[in-house]
């Protein structure tokens, strides 16, 4: 009997030992991230039957268990992509709003003070002063665009970096998760049942921050997790990895992608598929938001340089020479895939042409143009929306807004692909070329007057060339209007149309002919004459420059809804509504993963107040298991007493 109380009182001590270990290894982990709070799991030892009855033999530990929610911990780790995601999207977002918004650092100064430029310009156009405020205030214009889109060209490579950064976390969380699920899988072997409960929260801490670079799904099997991302790509099968690499894109060197191993082979993962986490929200922000705004920038660059050449083509300079380019315009960005076939002696690889067609047409997007089973699709990104299906090359004008497509190279092949950017270089590439201010054309290259000699109150306006550019060859060419009756007239002189005789006199309507128009008003008298020629000596001509002002509200963007300025605010609408639109859901988000983790901690965190409870408790069960065995021993002496 003596030996059975022993026997009862160790179990007993046993058990509150192990129960005081955990304990304290509970309260030694309760800042540990990841650790989830274990319990011991005790049982009764059993009874023997001593034909009076069974007599308890003690209590055994049936295993030590921790504490754990499968649902709240998935839950844990959604949120904790989410908003992952949505922080590195904000980060990176803020950065372009700050300079888009500012006031002093934005683009609108730079509009301003150049369109005013030209308007001094306008009512001094013989002021050498004025040309050089004109021509200074241009350069100013064009370093603007050229700062701005190095910024964001600046946030693009910053987002490389941390591509690449991110890459290499993901790789390390995939490779230790392989090596936890080696280990449990070894711990666990044969245990029937019973857990490595440390590891086991090592593993899930590890998925967890692996979660946090980018959105996982954990299968379990055995008792391995099996980890994939994006569209069911592996990263983590039992103790194999498969690793991710940043390689550079196939169509756009400048900017890495993300690609996984197989075989020894790299496979390219679409970014749309890659959703979740730090590298998710870097991806979206970049194919979402910053191509956009490249793009925006420059398609307000391209469309306000194309209409001033324009109109400035239509001008004179201070030499009577017809104006030319003003501006430096972007031309589209065109890369083939770096996996396209390549050239052979006899077929030259495949090229794509763009041009610029219409600036008023242009958009903020991107164009994929793909070759694939004798057909050419293209792809608008970032929606992924096609655009274009057929299996003859495009040959319409417009096909892609404003831009006019063409085969400059060799035949096609099955997998070519190509990336077309109309107005990512827009602001780039965006400079003066004018550099002499004698060339800035400000005046109108004709002339009109009124015979000294007419008897009518009839008057010619100072009429306006025709645009756009190229200017008509016969725009220069004298021409006389002479009314042959109050309510006709001819036209003589050189050019289309001309001479022309027996027209309809109508006061104001506008009469066209060489590439000019202009009008006549009053009540012109027979044999009245009017003349249209080339303005020699014009220096202090400001006509065109008028013409040229004029461009700061036209509507030249948008299908000719929006004017430059009005087309800058909105880019600067877009991106302080998105990036108040992330902020208040990237708050909202954290909230989210607070409320998540603050409900798994509450099943699975280390109390240190029910903790300090069950050490004052097992304390107790470890001293009276020890009087049980005091007890035990006492009688044992008395019994070896008693036989002496």
């Amino acid at each position: 009997m003596g030996f059975s109380i022993l026997g009862v009182g160790q179990s007993a001590l046993a058990a509150a030992q192990a129960g005081l270990a955990t304990t304290a290894h509970n309260i030694a982990n309760a800042s540990t991230p990841g650790y989830s709070r274990q319990v011991v799991l005790q049982g009764s030892a059993g009874g023997q039957d001593f034909g009076y009855g069974f007599v308890g033999k003690g209590t055994q530990v049936a295993d030590v268990r921790r504490v754990y929610d499968d649902l709240l911990t998935e839950r844990v780790r959604a949120a904790q992509s989410s908003s992952s995601r949505l922080d590195a999207y904000y980060s990176q977002i803020s950065q372009i709003n700050n300079q888009f918004s500012d006031a002093t650092t934005g683009l609108s100064p730079s509009l301003q003070d150049f369109f005013k430029g030209v308007q001094d310009l306008a009512a001094n156009p013989n002021s050498n002063a004025s040309r050089q405020s004109m021509l200074s205030s241009a350069e100013a214009l064009a370093s603007r665009f050229q700062s701005l889109n190095s910024q964001l060209q600046e946030v693009g490579d910053g987002i490389n970096s941390q591509i690449n950064a991110t890459v290499g976390s993901i790789n390390a969380y995939s490779t230790q998760i392989a090596q936890l699920n080696d280990e449990i899988e070894k711990a666990q072997a044969g245990l029937d049942g019973k857990t490595a409960n440390d590891l086991l929260d090592q593993r899930d801490q590890a998925v967890n921050e692996l979660s946090k670079q980018i959105k996982a799904t954990v299968v379990k099997q055995g008792n391995s997790y099996n980890v994939f991302i994006g569209n069911g790509q592996p990263l983590v099968v039992g103790a194999k990895t498969f690793t991710l690499v940043a390689p550079k894109s196939t169509t756009d060197p400048s900017r890495l992608s993300v690609g996984i191993v197989v075989n020894g082979s790299t496979i390219n993962i679409p970014e749309t598929d890659l959703q979740g986490g730090s590298l998710g929200g870097l991806l979206e922000f970049r194919g979402k938001m910053l191509d956009v705004t490249q793009n925006a920038l420059g398609r307000i660059a391209i469309g306000l340089g194309t209409a001033f050449n324009d109109q400035h083509a239509l001008g004179q300079d201070q030499a009577g020479l017809p104006g030319g380019k003003f501006f430096n315009v972007g031309t589209p960005y065109v890369q083939p895939a770096s996996t396209n076939r390549a050239a052979t002696s006899s077929d030259p690889a495949a090229g794509i042409g763009a041009a610029i067609t219409d600036a008023s047409q242009l958009n903020n997007s991107n164009y994929r143009l793909q070759y694939s089973d004798s057909k050419y699709v293209i792809t608008r990104m970032p929606e992924n929306a096609v655009v274009y299906d057929d299996a003859a090359f495009p040959s319409t004008p417009n096909i892609i807004q404003g831009v006019t497509l063409s085969n400059t190279g060799g035949s096609m092949t099955s997998g070519d692909e190509f990336l077309i950017r109309p107005a990512a270089t827009g602001a780039a590439n965006f400079s003066v070329a004018v550099n002499d201010i004698a060339r800035i054309a400000a005046a109108a290259p004709i002339r009109t007057a009124s015979s000294t000699a007419n008897s009518g109150t009839g008057s010619i306006s100072a009429g306006s060339v025709n645009g756009p550019a190229p200017v008509n060859g016969n725009l220069q060419q004298p021409v006389t209007i002479t009314f042959t009756s109050a309510t006709t007239f001819d036209i003589t002189g050189t050019g289309t149309g001309l001479p022309a005789t027996g027209l309809s006199y109508t006061s104001g309507s506008d009469i066209s002919y060489n590439g000019w128009t202009v009008q006549i008003t009053g009540d012109p008298a027979a044999n009245d004459s009017f003349s249209i020629g080339p303005n020699t000596g014009g220096v202090g001509d400001g006509r065109n420059a008028v013409a040229l002002g004029k461009l700061q509200t036209a509507n030249l963007l948008d299908g000719g809804t929006a004017n430059v300025q009005g087309s800058y605010a909105q880019l600067v609408s877009l991106v302080g509504n998105k990036s108040h639109e992330v902020e208040v859901t990237r708050n909202a988000e954290s909230t989210f993963l607070d409320q998540a983790t603050t409900a798994q901690q509450a099943v699975s965190g280390v109390n240190l107040d029910e903790e300090a409870t069950n050490l004052m408790r097992y304390q107790q069960a470890y001293q009276a298991a020890g009087k049980v065995m005091q007890a035990a021993s006492s009688l044992f002496e008395l019994l070896l007493d008693l036989t002496k």
